[in-house]
This record gives C-alpha cells, sequence and structure tokens, in this order.
C-alpha cells in the first residue's frame, strides 16, 4: 500500500508508520511548496496515483483539499481513490470537532503545525516579505487575534520557538496538544485493517 501525501506531513506520517509497525506502507511525497500554487495540486497527485498503480494494489491519498476549490476530490472520484478527511492539515491533526471548536471560539486564528514551525522563517517570514518589509506583518495578520500552536510531538525547544512566532506576529499563544492519533486513525482506515496505533 502507498500513502501519496504532502509534504508537509511527512515527518508525522513516517513516526505513525514506524511506531505502529506497518512495514507494508510505503508514503510518496509530493512538494509542500506546491500550496503556493494549489491549481498545480490535482494533477500533481493524479500523476502520482498513476505511476503508483503500477506497484501498489491500494493507494490512499494524505491531502486535504488544500485550495483546491473541489479539484482534488473530482479527480479521486475519478481515479477511485480516497483520501483523508478534513479540508487541510489543520483540521485532520486537531480533529474535526476540536478544529471547529477552535475556530468558532476565534475566526481570527493563525495554525501552527510542527512543520510550519520548523519552516516559520522560509515560508511566512520570507515567504511573505516580512523579513525585508516589516510593516506586511501588520497587512497579513492585522486581523488575526492568536496564534494556536497545534503541537503533533512537541518539546522545550519547540514551544519557545512557538511563542516567539506568536510574539512575532503580535497575537496571542495557544497551545493544543494534538499528537498523531488523528493520523494514525486515518491510516488505520486506509489499510482496512483491525491495527492498532502504539501511539
Amino acid at each position: 500500500m502507498v500513502v501519496i501525501a504532502c509534504g508537509a506531513l511527512a515527518h508525522e506520517l513516517m513516526a505513525v508508520i514506524r511506531a505502529s509497525g506497518w512495514p507494508h506502507m510505503s508514503v510518496q511525497c509530493l512538494p509542500a511548496d506546491l500550496h503556493n500554487r494549489p491549481e498545480r495540486i490535482t494533477e500533481a497527485v493524479r500523476e502520482k496515483i498513476r505511476a503508483a498503480r503500477s506497484g501498489f494494489a491500494r493507494v490512499f491519498v494524505a491531502y486535504g483539499d488544500c485550495g483546491t476549490g473541489g479539484a482534488l476530490d473530482r479527480m479521486l472520484d475519478e481515479e477511485g481513490v480516497e483520501r483523508i478527511a478534513g479540508a487541510h492539515c489543520y483540521e485532520f491533526l486537531a480533529g474535526s470537532r476540536v478544529f471547529e471548536r477552535l475556530s468558532d471560539q476565534e475566526p481570527g486564528t493563525f495554525y501552527l503545525t510542527d512543520f510550519l514551525l520548523r519552516h516559520f522563517e522560509r515560508l511566512v517570514i520570507r515567504g511573505l516579505g516580512i523579513d525585508r518589509h516589516p510593516h506586511l506583518a501588520d497587512q497579513y495578520f492585522g486581523n488575526y487575534r492568536r496564534l494556536v500552536y497545534l503541537a503533533q510531538q512537541p518539546d522545550a525547544e519547540r514551544l519557545v520557538a512557538a511563542r516567539a512566532a506568536a510574539g512575532r506576529l503580535g497575537l496571542a499563544f495557544e497551545l493544543r496538544h494534538t499528537g498523531l492519533t488523528q493520523l494514525a486513525r486515518a491510516l488505520v482506515f486506509a489499510n482496512r485493517e483491525t491495527v492498532q496505533w502504539a501511539g
């Protein structure tokens, strides 16, 4: 079985697979930078699916809609492939109910995952030009009120970095430890086996 995934989930997917002892499951990732060009995601995933079919009996996709406007789901229906439930990684890492509650509490929330935290400087600060034009932070984040760190595998160093990221954007900080359970449940579903998540 192969999981075709967003590169932003590579570390987390491999952690679940290793912890669960699923040697039959392989992961193939597309570049996380595709999020900057969501119109390219659907065809990139389709190409991966078709290439994977020559070597794998089962294909599962670990992508949310991710800005494709429903195009990804339409393509997956055509290809007969299932994907992880949720509109984006924030929802399927936190769980739909938790994410909905967080969104209802404060619509002006910027979400940070372990991946986004690791690449915060490159993707947020340099990617949005804030390093060169600091005033852009207010334009991009002026309507946000808080940063919620959806932590999969937090440690003291990551918590310090997440708090610093919130401070840099002028946002209140909140920690939500999501762990890897929701991701593991999706892979159990994909397996269609009675397997246990060891995390």
